[in-house]
């Protein structure tokens, strides 16, 4: 497999995570945090950048193509899954307290 593709692949996978973690931070899951987009953006970059770091470490500098290459086989595909996943989930009111029931008829 190409560099490029395993690159793109492990932001993808990380780009889910940090979708559904910036969901949970930012929908009311946790009441102790409750509704956070900053902190859920927030770890999202900060996720981003260990991802980077990590496939830096992982694959040389050259075979990555420095941050240009970094920037399109890996900040690209995870910010677009991530904001994808992100708002996705948002969307379906998958939290119990924001589900909307269906009222009753008498």
């Amino acid at each position: 497999m190409d560099t490029d593709a395993k690159i793109t692949s492990i932001h993808t996978v990380s780009g889910i995570i940090a979708g559904f973690i910036s969901y949970i931070l930012s929908s009311g899951t946790l009441p102790i945090i409750g509704k956070n987009e900053a902190l859920a953006t927030f770890v999202g970059v900060i996720i981003l950048l260990v991802v980077g770091n990590l496939c830096e470490k992982w694959f040389s500098k050259e075979e990555v193509g420095g941050f240009k290459g970094w920037f399109a086989s890996g900040v690209i595909p995870f910010s677009l899954v991530w904001f994808l996943v992100w708002a996705m989930l948002l969307t379906m009111n998958l939290h119990p307290l924001h589900a909307n029931p269906l009222p009753q008829g008498k």
